[in-house]
């Protein structure tokens, strides 16, 4: 009778264990300059899976799922829903330890951003989210702009490196809004983005936080060939610091000082 008893118990235990689903919450918080999001995994498993949600159920509206071995990752954020479906995830360094989601609230581009990192071995979300009141937020809130293979812009107010894991704050224009304006170029270094905002070219440099903001006639930032007319007018200089931006390409049909020819 012990032995029965012992047997259905074990049974039940059995069962309960490969019942149901795995998942955890993660409570986010705010990014601060001092993350590392490029932890080496002391172990084999300690590394985050991105799994698609179509290709496990096809009958689903798609979407990625975060999963530390079997445990489905979520995030909370105050008050704000559950989430626990990505419309977007792609890992941000090698070791697998990291991986920049956005949520699926229905928002589309602006919905916010994530990184769900390994610390330690444990899971943890930082928002890659900054509070704005610009009138324009929805025409400029892009999602993720690719500048290289290697780099992308977040809604105008972060670049990541999604091989090293590090991640950038690009100073706004007003503190209080992301920067209005489109992402058009980088310097040859890729390290000063510049925007065509209103009246002019917001400069600014992620690794310095160095701006410079350039005004250019309205018929150059509204013409469809914009982009090719600020490339043929104006060139890349260096600071004192030896950061680059750009300047206006001298006038040939001005008056020359001949000092300006002299070493």
């Amino acid at each position: 009778m012990k032995n029965t008893l012992l047997a259905l118990f074990l049974t039940i235990t059995l069962f309960g264990c490969t019942g149901g689903s795995l998942e955890k919450t993660l409570t986010s918080k705010a990014f601060t300059d001092k993350d590392d999001f490029n932890e080496f995994p002391k172990y084999k498993d300690k590394i985050l899976v991105v799994e698609d949600v179509y290709d496990k159920n096809p009958d689903s509206s798609g979407g990625f799922a975060v999963k530390l071995k079997d445990t489905a990752l979520y995030i909370q954020d105050g008050s704000k829903p559950l989430a626990k479906k990505y419309q977007d995830a792609r890992f941000i360094n090698s070791q697998k330890t990291a991986v920049l989601v956005q949520i699926e609230d229905g928002a589309g581009k602006i919905s916010p951003f994530y990184i769900i990192t390994l610390q330690n071995g444990l899971p943890n979300a930082v928002a890659l989210t900054l509070t704005s009141n610009g009138a324009k937020d929805k025409d400029f809130a892009k999602g993720l702009e690719e500048i290289t293979r290697t780099t992308v812009v977040v809604n105008n107010d972060f670049v990541v490196a999604t091989v090293r894991g590090k991640v950038y704050p690009i100073k706004r224009q007003n503190p209080a809004e992301m920067i209005q304006g489109k992402f058009i170029l980088y310097s040859s270094d890729k390290s000063t983005l510049v925007f065509a905002v209103d009246k002019g070219l917001y400069q600014v440099n992620y690794l310095t936080g160095e701006t410079l903001t350039l005004p250019v006639p309205p018929k150059v930032l509204n013409s469809e060939t914009m982009v090719k007319e600020i490339q043929q007018n104006y060139s890349w200089e260096k600071n004192s610091r030896g950061t680059s931006f750009l300047k206006e390409n001298p006038d040939d049909d001005r008056i020359v000082d001949i000092k300006e020819f002299k070493h």
